[in-house]
């Protein structure tokens, strides 16, 4: 009876020693499992950030392209402008230029016609005497 106890006690004791053992074995495991997980997760997570700042700098780069044709499109309308404004001066002159022809010439005709009429006036005068 006591060799039974004590061989029962023995394997008890190993078994528990076993017990002990295997239990590490599980958490470093475990551990050892986290640590992948966590791992993973990291690199996940720095993908994911890699990623974002790559949208984000894409949108950047368009927004800046965009800012960049307008600014373009503005600028080509004001150079459109000036042109517009420098033509309209010009048209303005020579509009004036063609007035003041067109004056000019009625002063002319003006001019002699009356020229015309002393004329005539005169050749009457002659007439009559």
């Amino acid at each position: 009876m006591m060799m039974m106890m004590m061989v029962m006690m023995m394997m008890m004791r190993r078994r528990r020693r076993r017990r002990r053992w295997s239990r590490m074995l599980l958490l470093l495991l475990l551990l050892l499992s986290m640590m992948k997980m966590m791992m993973m997760m990291m690199m996940m997570m720095m993908m994911m950030m890699m990623m974002m700042m790559m949208m984000m700098m894409m949108m950047m780069m368009m927004m800046m392209m965009l800012m960049m044709m307008m600014m373009m499109i503005i600028m080509m309308m004001m150079m459109m402008m000036m042109m517009m404004m420098m033509m309209m001066v010009v048209m303005m002159m020579m509009m004036m230029m063609m007035m003041m022809m067109m004056l000019m010439m009625m002063m002319m005709m003006m001019m002699m016609m009356m020229m015309m009429m002393m004329m005539m006036m005169m050749m009457m005068m002659m007439m009559m005497i």
